[in-house]
């Protein structure tokens, strides 16, 4: 854990969010007395689960257009 004050907090903001990103604890002070707490933000990806992706995939209904094509029609359609 790593205590830090206000002013070196503002100072090297970007060097402590890197240690919060490398696992640390930061304790921000003022006056000497704390007053935040900088921790790493959990980490919401999943694993995609193959089964799932692909039961949706099959209610999706079928394209008669080519997505390249789509993607044009798409794009010419929305010049002005």
């Amino acid at each position: 854990m790593t205590r830090v004050s206000l002013a070196e907090a503002k100072a090297h903001l970007s060097a402590l969010i890197d240690s919060v990103a490398a696992g640390d604890t930061v304790t921000i002070t003022r006056r000497g007395k704390a007053v935040a707490q900088l921790t790493a933000a959990e980490q919401g990806l999943r694993p995609v689960d193959p089964e799932a992706l692909r039961a949706v995939t099959e209610t999706l209904p079928h394209a008669d257009l080519s997505a390249g094509f789509l993607l044009r029609e798409i794009r010419d359609g929305s010049r002005y």
